[in-house]
């Protein structure tokens, strides 16, 4: 997350929409990730630099001065407004600084904000509340659930089940895997790239934060690939990189459509992912996307007594404590291990010779 800072506060009356459009318009195509910290910036406030709400999707977006906003409407209007999503992140960072960034030091909304000479101060306020977190505990799906939705899908995309599945990726690694990216010998898959879209623009990217990773390749999906291979041979894709105007880059994909290109999320979540959760019975929802495989991994491993650091290192989070609060509840219970712990230690049952009958005896 970017360090708060502040800018003496002699534009305060620019408003944050007519500042977003201005550098909207500078580019159109590869819109600028911080536009919305640096409209806060340069106002006097401050933002997390990936905060980024898209005004042409949200109307709503202020359209007076933030020196005439009243408190509720400094903290709250943006908040609930622009960062629903950042609701659900973890620690709610997103809400708070939002919220904060919007409360005048006399928290009455009567005076225009006068930056305070701590920027750490800009994080805090007494003034507002973050939101409660949504505590919906993931239900992955079961095998058979899985399988069905595979069988559903056509031949050609159904090496997508058993990568997210069987591997724990993304879609957009999914999409971006190269043949290079697979060692089969050693048993491995290298997660280095993903597929975006940047304005219904493909680009090659490096995975989510950044983090790349090596993850086992299991057997049935490494023949689920070999197969998939023989029939579907590798093209050689070329995209640029992290942006629309960036560097070329050429990797030899697995999945790809016809004549070597890239093949586009929206186009198969539409024409094939749907039909196969239909197909398969499977309710229609957010909670039904590819990433339901990502969680069907994780419940798979959690059972086989995995632990949550390699897990978290396989998903690709950025911290084990986040894949622990994900799926704890998948978890074993520790009664149950205790249980078959002792069983195991007892399994021909306790030695009867030396006990409490033994020493009366004597």
């Amino acid at each position: 997350m970017a360090q708060p800072r502040y800018i003496p506060d002699i534009v305060a009356n620019v408003t944050l929409p007519s500042r977003a459009t201005s550098m909207i318009t500078k580019d159109p195509v590869n819109r600028p990730p911080g536009f919305i910290a640096n409209c806060l910036r340069e106002s006097g406030r401050t933002a997390a630099a990936d905060d980024r709400p898209d005004p042409t999707t949200h109307p709503e977006l202020p359209s007076r001065p933030p020196s005439t906003h009243t408190t509720v409407e400094r903290a709250w209007s943006m908040a609930s407004r622009w960062s629903a999503p950042l609701y659900e992140r973890p620690g709610r960072q997103g809400p708070r600084l939002l919220g904060s960034a919007w409360v005048d030091g006399g928290r009455d909304g009567s005076s225009p904000r006068t930056p305070p000479t701590d920027p750490q101060s800009a994080c805090r306020s007494s003034s507002v509340r973050a939101p409660k977190l949504d505590h919906r505990r993931i239900v992955p799906w079961q095998r058979e659930c899985v399988l069905a939705v595979r069988s559903a899908l056509s031949e050609q995309y159904r090496p997508m089940v058993d990568l997210a599945g069987g591997c724990g990726l993304r879609q957009g690694e999914v999409l971006g895997l190269a043949v290079e990216d697979v060692n089969f010998i050693d048993g491995v898959v290298h997660v280095v790239r993903q597929v975006k879209l940047i304005r219904n623009r493909p680009v090659f990217a490096p995975p989510k934060g950044a983090k790349e990773r090596t993850v086992p390749l299991p057997d049935s999906v490494a023949r689920s690939i070999e197969e998939h291979i023989s029939q579907h041979p590798p093209a050689s894709v070329t995209l640029p990189w992290r942006a629309v105007d960036g560097a070329p880059v050429t990797a030899s994909l697995i999945l790809h459509r016809d004549q070597g290109r890239p093949i586009n999320r929206n186009d198969f979540n539409r024409g094939a992912w749907r039909p196969a959760l239909e197909a398969a019975g499977v309710p229609l929802g957010r909670a039904s996307g590819m990433h339901a495989l990502r969680h069907f991994y994780a419940s798979v491993l959690l059972d086989a007594g995995e632990s949550i650091k390699a897990l978290s290192e396989y998903l690709g989070h950025h911290d084990p404590g986040f894949t622990l609060r994900t799926y704890t509840h998948l978890m074993p219970s520790s009664e149950k291990r205790t249980r078959e712990a002792v069983n195991r230690a007892f399994a021909d049952g306790p030695d009867t010779d030396d006990g409490p009958t033994t020493a009366q005896g004597e």
